[in-house]
């Protein structure tokens, strides 16, 4: 027995009998059978494109009251879910228009009712040959699309993780490089202000030198962890810049702005309450911050920013530590 499904479509009943016999005695048991073209696109529902009728194979008539063999193979080809069925039209015409008309509406062979059985049954395997090939091509297709995304997924999850700090699991210098150019091209075209923080551990090595490098570890991924907590917009980025330093972009963000955010991320810090019996600025561990903020344009670079930042930064820890203190640009 072999398992695929035929759909014989004739109006003459007694035909319909002498084929499913033929089909049968070579082994294709499941048929199933239409007097016309109506009955037959209720056996596939025609016009409900999410069913996919279990039909391998569709003998058509073309002569038959109602709907036509011909028409009928044009409806059944232009259904999404039915076009790759093989249809092969059955009829007791020869003529050329007929058989031309045949092939344009989407047969793919025709037989005659006068056709041998031996002619039959070798062009009913033949199409079927034919499906199975052409599903079995589909299925590797399909194969090869579902692979392609998964690696693209997994191209993109790799490429998150190189943006990503190993440590502290926030962003890493390779994409603050990244983002700053791609930030400062886009102020440059819109005329808008770009801000930085950069933001350092006070007395970090004596804290690594004194709780030992897991607990200082430890204490990067906390900070890490409250500097990105304090952004409120998704296009702000905190990145691990190196060691013990962080830095902040804010894009679209003026010096005040940056000044505001700076003060709070110091005061979030310090009101965490990591011990730091080692410091000199406070007993527990603080950050001292530079900010810097620029008008960028064609004939600056965004190391202007940085630069800015690190001198606010420099001066910052000269002050005391534990503070914030800004570059003040007569550019502005």
């Amino acid at each position: 027995m072999i398992k695929v499904k035929i759909l014989a479509v004739d109006d003459s009943k007694e035909y319909l009998v002498l084929l499913k016999r033929i089909l049968h005695q070579e082994g294709y048991t499941e048929t199933e059978e239409a007097v016309s073209a109506e009955e037959a696109f209720k056996i596939l529902s025609l016009n409900d494109s999410n069913y996919h009728p279990d039909i391998d194979l569709i003998l058509m008539d073309v002569v038959m009251p109602g709907t036509d063999g011909i028409q009928a193979c044009r409806e059944i080809k232009s259904k999404e879910h039915l076009k790759d069925i093989p249809l092969i039209i059955i009829t007791s015409k020869t003529e050329e228009d007929t058989l031309k008309a045949a092939f344009d509406a989407g047969a793919m062979d025709y037989v005659t009712k006068s056709t041998s059985k031996v002619v039959l049954v070798a062009r009913v395997k033949s199409a079927l040959l034919l499906k199975e090939e052409r599903d079995q091509r589909k299925a590797r297709e399909r194969e090869l699309m579902e692979t392609a995304r998964l690696l693209e997924k997994a191209n993109q999850k790799l490429q998150e993780q190189s943006f990503l700090d190993g440590l502290t699991g926030i962003a890493n210098r390779r994409r603050f490089d990244e983002y700053i150019k791609k930030e400062w091209a886009r102020a440059v075209r819109n005329g808008s202000t770009i801000s930085l923080i950069m933001a350092d551990i006070d007395h970090f090595k004596s804290y690594n030198d004194n709780y030992g490098h897991l607990a200082g570890d430890d204490c990067l991924k906390k900070v890490a962890r409250l500097l990105y907590q304090t952004l409120k917009r998704p296009a702000d980025l905190v990145a691990r810049y190196g060691g013990e330093e962080f830095v902040v972009l804010l894009p679209e963000t003026d010096l005040e702005g940056a000044k505001l955010l700076a003060e709070k991320i110091r005061s979030n810090v310090e009101d965490a309450g990591l011990p730091h019996a080692y410091s000199e600025a406070h007993d527990r561990v603080t950050v001292s911050l530079g900010v810097s903020s620029i008008l960028p344009s064609p004939q600056r670079e965004s190391s202007e920013l940085v630069k800015n930042a690190d001198e606010a930064l420099y001066r910052a820890k000269e002050k005391g530590r534990n503070r914030v203190e800004a570059y003040l640009s007569p550019e502005g």
